[in-house]
């Protein structure tokens, strides 16, 4: 079974409501009308019906324009702003279906929210830190991306947001990326990588991943957290017991947390060019509540498969 039809069956029947604030776009509207068809979840779509090309009366449509909810919308919005938000200018927002979609799902109206066909990242995260903001134990959102190739399947991050994260925030990623894990059916081994091992080298960089490993390892003892490794110590057996002797994770990982942006993302980009993996996300974790990101790129698969994961996201433990 794929890990896709794995999450169908644990969302099913469980009247989870994302929401698509890109309708026009026909990506979008197709892979509404699909999720909608099968009942995996309820589609809802925010925009204007008169610019919706594809038949979509199988979904719900709310034009935020004209809704029943706008008024009421402003003034949770006002309220959730805490006087950074005039009323006027919550009126102005709550005009773009990217902040009328979040405002649904941070008033329980849906559970997630999937966006990015046709906006750019910062349209679709901000309305998301605004309103939905982080969990109480995380101070920033991140990406990452689950990696697949036939039966192998891991997790890398942050591939995503964050271009220079600093250990603390290490910490929270390779925790979130573990409970992310354990979403996918894997047994959480999370490596932080580095250019050393286990103390060869010791730099401000590597400092930083190896206080980011005790951090980790103080704040969430239910999997295995450990580095500083390189990325063979991490991923080969032998390499992992001759560099990094008596570790849970060296050799064993299936979670990997880079140091930074740029090695993050080079590192899953050449699994997914040169090593043939699929790269499914960049998948939003850390948030309150989920919010996913497509490329504008996305295919409708891209947008089903997305949705799903989200939906998977809201009933995660």
């Amino acid at each position: 079974m794929s890990i896709i039809e794995a999450l169908k069956e644990r969302v099913q029947g469980k009247d989870i409501r994302i929401v698509f604030p890109e309708p026009e776009d026909k990506r979008i509207a197709q892979a509404a009308n699909k999720l909608a068809a099968e009942g995996v979840l309820t589609p809802i779509l925010v925009g204007d019906p008169a610019t919706i090309e594809e038949d979509v009366s199988a979904c719900e449509v709310i034009n935020p324009e004209t809704s029943e909810l706008y008024n009421e919308l402003v003034q949770a919005l006002v309220e959730r702003r805490a006087g950074k938000c005039t009323y006027e200018e919550a009126q102005e927002l709550l005009k773009k279906p990217n902040y009328f979609g979040t405002m649904l799902v941070y008033t329980n109206r849906a559970e997630g929210l999937v966006s990015g066909a046709a906006h750019s990242t910062g349209d679709t995260v901000r309305p998301a830190l605004q309103i939905i903001k982080t969990k109480p134990d995380v101070s920033k959102t991140f990406g990452y991306f689950l990696m697949v190739r036939g039966e192998e399947k891991y997790i890398m991050a942050d591939c995503a947001i964050n271009p220079e994260p600093e250990a603390a925030d290490l910490a929270e990623f390779a925790i979130e990326s573990g409970k992310a894990a354990k979403m996918f059916g894997l047994d959480p081994k999370v490596a932080l990588l580095s250019f050393s091992t286990n103390g060869s080298a010791v730099t401000d960089d590597t400092k930083k991943v190896v206080k980011a490993v005790r951090l980790a390892q103080k704040k969430n003892p239910s999997f295995p957290v450990d580095g500083e490794m390189q990325f063979d110590a991490a991923f080969v057996q032998s390499v992992g017991e001759k560099k990094f002797p008596g570790s849970s994770v060296a050799g064993k990982a299936n979670t990997f947390i880079f140091p930074d942006l740029n090695a993050g993302n080079i590192g899953y980009k050449i699994a997914q060019r040169l090593g043939n993996f699929e790269a499914m996300g960049p998948i939003l974790a850390g948030l309150n509540k989920p919010v996913n990101d497509l490329s504008r790129g996305c295919s409708v698969e891209d947008a089903y498969n997305t949705a799903i994961i989200t939906a998977a996201q809201s009933v995660m433990e």
